[in-house]
């Protein structure tokens, strides 16, 4: 036992140097149950074994760092204290190890810090890599339900209507409002083909909605472009991974060999990803500059510069964003509203302005996600809980999803139009 204990405890300590850093939505912390703070723990019932029968054992304390020791020395106790008292035996110790873990995520008190099991760590980056199995939607496990940021283009959760904001209240007819959103997150992904029934709490409906979807293997592809009849380039960026870089260049070459006299990017329920993506992103349409600054814990800065060689940096731009707009979608969004590169036309973005390196633990024991670091623009705006203002605001309903309108689009266009016509009749029309 305790050579098992101190290989145990080996694994909690090391972890690999190997980081990532995220703004992503989808790759919202993942935080799983803890006793309330409302929540009373019953009366403490006597131990029928002697007090020492927690004391940890010379095997445990040469596991133990010096420095830490005494500081340690409840932990083992109360491991021992499972281990020997505790009613339904042998325990699993793998499932007490990464518990502690994650009870000292949650003890930081930052919803976006987290443990990531290795099947949750595994299913996040297949999603950032481009193809996964599920109903295709970027989700919020920070807050109490688990919350749609976006549902992604083509894919059973758009096709089956579910919006930005909803609330995921019933999964298979069971009730989930009392479980971690992340919990949840885990009944609804599933194999290509199965199927899933979602009750959803949408705000302004006095009745939840109902959603039978089939899931699918979820192909992203992170940009795409089209060159509308106007002349006005479409170009659509749905996530910020690993593939999201080339998938622009290639879509920015198709559209830019059209000619286009105007460019739209599309930021529209875009949930986030990397940060290297999303300042790749932003410095094809800026020559130099800042792209975002990350803010640290003890007030000290690191900037992060435009790299040279954008492709679509002079040609005028608008932006377009909605509440489905996250965390990298807001680092682009925002550096290019601060430059006066481009207007940002749409509803105030969802407000993810916090920095997450992902760092593996060895022996494939999953992750933990922790926060390092606040984001803010060019211009040092903080965007946490805030978002982005655009400078045109039009909403898009229900209605007019339903009817197939875009008044947001359409909005964009005309504006960008309405620029280029200024342009066209002189600085005094400016």
């Amino acid at each position: 036992m305790d050579r098992r204990l101190q290989t145990v405890f080996t694994v909690v300590l090391a972890l690999l140097l190997g980081v990532t850093s995220f703004a992503g939505g989808l790759v919202a912390g993942h935080v799983l149950p803890a006793l309330g703070r409302d929540q009373v723990a019953p009366l403490a019932v006597p131990s029928p074994l002697p007090a020492t029968a927690a004391t940890p054992s010379p095997r445990q304390s040469e596991a133990t760092p010096d420095e830490l020791r005494r500081l340690f020395t409840p932990l083992w106790e109360s491991w021992n204290v499972i281990h020997e008292q505790y009613v339904d035996q042998p325990v699993d110790d793998l499932a007490l190890v990464q518990g502690a873990i994650r009870g000292m995520l949650e003890a930081l008190g930052d919803p976006n810090s987290s443990y990531m099991d290795p099947a949750t760590y595994r299913h996040a980056n297949d999603e950032l890599s481009g193809q996964y199995e599920g109903i295709g939607a970027y989700v919020d496990t920070t807050t109490e339900l688990l919350t749609i940021i976006s549902a992604m283009p083509g894919s059973p959760a758009e096709a089956a209507g579910l919006l930005a904001g909803d609330q995921v209240i019933a999964v298979d007819g069971e009730d989930v409002t009392a479980l971690d959103a992340e919990l949840v997150r885990l009944q609804v992904i599933g194999p290509a083909g199965s199927h899933v029934h979602l009750t959803i709490h949408r705000e302004g409906e006095v009745e939840p909605i109902e959603f039978d979807l089939t899931r699918g293997l979820i192909v992203v592809k992170s940009a795409s472009g089209t060159v509308r009849p106007d002349g006005i380039a479409h170009v659509e960026v749905t996530t910020f991974g690993d593939k999201t870089l080339p998938e622009l260049k290639e879509a920015l070459e198709v559209v830019l060999a059209g000619r286009p006299s105007g460019l739209i990017l599309d930021l529209r329920n875009n949930g986030g990803g990397y940060l290297s993506a999303a300042v790749e992103v932003t410095s094809q349409f800026l020559e130099d500059g800042v792209v975002l600054y990350e803010e640290y814990g003890d007030g000290s800065r690191k900037s992060f510069e435009v790299l040279p060689g954008g492709m679509a940096t002079s040609i005028p731009m608008i932006v377009l964003i909605n509440e489905g707009s996250a965390s990298a979608s807001e680092i682009v969004a925002g550096a290019l509203q601060d430059a006066g590169r481009a207007r940002l036309v749409g509803v105030t973005s969802y407000g993810k302005g916090t920095v997450q390196n992902w760092v593996p633990l060895s022996s494939d024991n999953g992750a933990v996600r922790i926060t390092i670091a606040r984001w803010l623009t060019p211009a040092g705006r903080l965007i946490q809980d805030v978002g982005l203002t655009p400078d045109l605001v039009v909403e898009l309903t229900s209605e007019d999803r339903i009817a197939g309108r875009d008044p947001q689009l359409d909005e964009a266009v005309e504006a960008l139009l309405g620029q280029l016509r200024a342009w066209e009749d002189g600085p005094s029309s400016r």
